[in-house]
């Protein structure tokens, strides 16, 4: 059972990572990415290694998300400048 669980979450993560590629969208592209991270957390905890998941969760998810997602507000007000 728990392998048919960690076969879909990686199937999961193989269409997110083509789809954050793929997508023209940045904003949705970081929120696919936020995704990405979060079925890595779930992962990394199956696998029996929770210091790794608490890591990704805070640091891959989480930090770089809202860097990413700040980022591209800021790109956005400033074209509205122009």
């Amino acid at each position: 059972m728990i392998g048919l669980i960690i076969l879909s979450i990686f199937i999961t993560l193989i269409i997110l990572a083509v789809l954050i590629i793929s997508n023209e969208d940045l904003p949705h592209s970081v929120i696919l990415f936020m995704g990405f991270g979060l079925g890595s957390v779930i992962l990394f905890f199956l696998f029996s290694a929770p210091d790794v998941a608490l890591t990704e969760a805070v640091i891959g998810t989480g930090v770089s998300g809202v860097v990413f997602l700040v980022t591209l507000l800021q790109i956005r007000s400033k074209e509205v400048n122009r």
